[in-house]
């Protein structure tokens, strides 16, 4: 699979002192594999915070926008092999899809740097799995950043039991670098933030399906009563419909019998209507 890549380098300080943990990895190179929206914007963090950040597409256009808005200093190659070869760290963020996933990162694996640490920012799929098509176990783990990622401080730094204390402390000290704030967990399904906020938006659709209450009243609620800026159907059309519905069938694949991975009818309905939320124009809500 031949990719494009464009190359975003900031100045950085040549003070390169020798850091008191020598067995960490000080992570400098990155390369982000996937220019759409979480990628650029994980690219656009990184370099802007003195790392050399190396953006991996598929499509030659992919990342255009970002670049002419952020940084003017772009080369671009069409060698993926030789991209990972030089860097820290590989972040992949690409389609939602472990055969993809598994395929992606078993081709990088032949090519990276021994020394190259590999990361997954994916939100639903198990990172073990994913590092299992790689002879490098040791040094994957996940690292889930949030939507719009120039704004939310959040990093999700996931341990999977291969994953060794020098490659999870380096990517800590990548997060912190980054200016967000790293918190940790177990490679579980969705990590800490999704696996409460899956469940309580589809507990939300449930008491919709039921008939307890309105979708309206159901959001005002609990914007006013529980503080939250967006309500639960709110926040289902802005993530979109077709991916909390991706995210709720691989957890119910897994664990068929817990409650909280139960299918909705109405939201299964609604993708199968292509009405997925803000991105159609319509999902819970209208939207112009």
């Amino acid at each position: 699979m031949a990719f494009v890549t464009r190359q975003f380098v900031r100045s950085v300080s040549s003070s390169s002192t020798a850091s008191a943990t020598a067995k960490k990895i000080v992570i400098k190179h990155v390369a982000v594999i996937g220019g759409g929206l979480m990628g650029a914007g994980i690219a656009q963090v990184a370099a802007a915070t003195g790392h050399t950040v190396v953006l991996v597409d598929q499509a030659e256009d992919a990342g255009s926008e970002f670049v002419e808005k952020t940084l003017s200093n772009v080369s671009t190659n069409t060698d993926a092999a030789s991209v990972v070869h030089s860097v820290d760290l590989v972040v992949e963020a690409i389609v939602e899809n472990l055969k993809v996933k598994n395929e992606l990162f078993k081709r990088l694996d032949k090519f990276a740097s021994e020394h190259t640490i590999f990361a997954s920012n994916t939100s639903s799929l198990q990172i073990t799995n994913i590092a299992n098509a790689t002879t490098r176990q040791d040094r994957f783990a996940g690292l889930h950043f949030f939507n719009p990622v120039p704004m939310m401080k959040l990093v999700e730094v996931i341990k999977t039991p291969m994953t060794s204390q020098k490659t999870f402390e380096s990517l800590l000290d990548f997060s912190k670098a980054l200016g967000k704030h790293p918190v940790t967990c177990k490679d579980t399904p969705g990590f800490i933030v999704n696996r409460l906020l899956v469940p309580y938006l589809m507990e939300a659709v449930r008491l919709y399906e039921r008939g307890d209450a309105s979708k309206e009243d159901i959001d005002i609620a609990m914007k006013l009563g529980a503080g939250y800026p967006m309500g639960p159907f709110e926040l289902l059309d802005y993530v979109g419909l077709d991916t909390t519905k991706f995210i709720m069938d691989g957890w119910h694949e897994m664990d068929t019998q817990n409650p909280l991975f139960q299918p909705s009818p109405s939201v299964n309905k609604m993708v199968a209507e292509k009405k997925l939320g803000k991105k159609t124009g319509e999902g819970f809500y209208k939207y112009k």
